[in-house]
């Protein structure tokens, strides 16, 4: 399964579908074909598997995630499985999908023997941006700031170009790629003119580019350079974050990269509706009153939003926070 996991990693991160990895093996656990989805329209991670065997009688496929049961861009890997001939299936997490889900109770009909919850943890942590988005019905919501140390993301004057150094703008850049949608206010799109791309280290493009979703009721001009983005951009005209984040899963969108300021980072945690925090810290002081957050609905130190810690990294002088809800109690749309 572990195996099947590394395969998974080689997919795309973003789009509508999971990444799932998956390993065809024999009577004595020899591994005879491997697997993995490449995206939206190619053949699921099982069909992948199953296309580099003349036969699949006797053998045994490990997959990632449940095998889905339903009719997409591609057949149900449920019924490819069963026509392969295969004995047995074992999977790590439970399809949650209303449409895909079912897979394992199709396999088990047919006389195919099903195993699930193999290292059923470390399988939902990998697919845990997808799984939160299938669950919640809404997209998987990031989000990120920047702040000196004292917790400010600008100083007194709103300058904050820059905050931290290149190596943490450049890891931006890189979420950014693994993002389906970034979304600023219309705050940030008037103030500071962005462009919203993902770029690499000589300011190239990367090759993929979150659809940028602009946030707020206020008019954007036709000049800003979020216009100009190579995705069409996603003018809501909205400050309604559930309806959004509802529209925006509609759209095939799982993953969103909240980027813009104070005033945006703080609806969507007063909301909230935040899954991950990444919080950039300078080794830098600024006082003053330009809080990185603003009012988030905690008026005593029992309502305080706790969060659990994933990961720090270290990004030349600075420091990369990786957090996360501690209660994982973040809402639904509407």
């Amino acid at each position: 399964m572990r195996h099947a996991l590394s395969l998974a990693a080689n997919g795309p991160s973003t789009g509508v579908n999971p990444q799932v990895g998956c390993v065809l093996v024999d009577a004595s656990g020899v591994i005879v074909a491997e697997g993995w989805h490449r995206g939206a329209g190619t053949p699921h991670a099982e069909v992948d598997a199953l296309s580099q065997v003349t036969s699949a009688k006797g053998l045994t496929a490990i997959v990632t995630l449940e095998p889905c049961n339903h009719q997409g861009l591609t057949g149900p890997c449920s019924e490819a499985l069963i026509s392969a001939g295969v004995d047995s299936v074992v999977f790590a997490v439970s399809d949650p999908g209303e449409r895909s889900g079912g897979g394992a109770e199709r396999l088990r009909e047919a006389g195919v023997q099903v195993e699930g919850g193999v290292l059923v943890e470390e399988a939902s942590e990998a697919l845990r941006g997808w799984l939160t988005a299938e669950r919640l019905h809404r997209p998987f919501v990031t989000v990120k700031w920047a702040s000196s140390l004292d917790g400010r993301a600008a100083a007194a004057d709103g300058s904050s170009k820059w905050i931290t150094g290149t190596a943490a703008r450049q890891r931006v850049h890189e979420q950014r790629e693994q993002s389906d949608a970034i979304l600023v206010g219309t705050g940030t799109v008037l103030a500071d003119d962005p462009s919203l791309t993902a770029r690499g280290d000589g300011g190239e493009l990367m090759p993929h580019q979150p659809i940028p979703v602009v946030v707020g009721e206020r008019a954007i001009p036709a000049a800003s350079r979020v216009m100009a983005h190579p995705r069409t951009p996603i003018i809501t005209g909205s400050r309604d974050l559930p309806t959004i984040l509802d529209q925006l899963f509609a759209r095939g969108i799982r993953h969103v990269f909240v980027e813009g300021g104070p005033t945006l980072a703080s609806a969507f945690v007063a909301a909230g509706l935040v899954d991950e925090y990444l919080v950039y810290l300078a080794p830098v002081l600024l006082g003053g009153e330009r809080l990185a957050l603003t009012d988030i609905g905690v008026g005593t130190i029992g309502d305080a939003r706790r969060l659990s810690i994933d990961r720090i990294e270290s990004l030349g002088d600075d420091l990369l926070v990786v957090a996360r809800p501690a209660n994982v109690s973040t809402k639904k749309g509407t």
